[in-house]
């Protein structure tokens, strides 16, 4: 069982902001706390996924950059126009 610890953090926002968020918790009939740790926790599962994806891309090109397999769009436009057709065909195969 991993126990989690929980530690306090400032961070200094302006005035119009911590109004903002007050209203926002009044509204959601939530803590202003509750609110900004929603917020981050969001934003950093946001910014995770954004960074793999990045990540991705870069190894794709990286990849492609030592093989130079691809595919055109057009084979990728002409296999998806098959989708859900009786004759749906087979994805196609990377070339040079």
């Amino acid at each position: 069982m991993t126990v989690t610890t929980t530690r306090p953090v400032a961070i200094k926002i302006d005035q119009d902001t911590r109004e903002r968020v007050k209203r926002l918790a009044e509204a959601r009939h939530r803590t202003p706390h509750w609110l900004m740790r929603e917020s981050i926790s969001q934003y950093v599962a946001r910014e995770e996924k954004r960074e793999a994806f990045r990540q991705d891309a870069i190894n794709a090109w990286n990849e492609y950059q030592k093989n130079g397999l691809h595919v055109t769009g057009d084979e990728v436009v002409a296999w998806l126009d098959t989708w859900g057709d009786v004759n749906e065909e087979a994805a196609p195969i990377c070339h040079k």
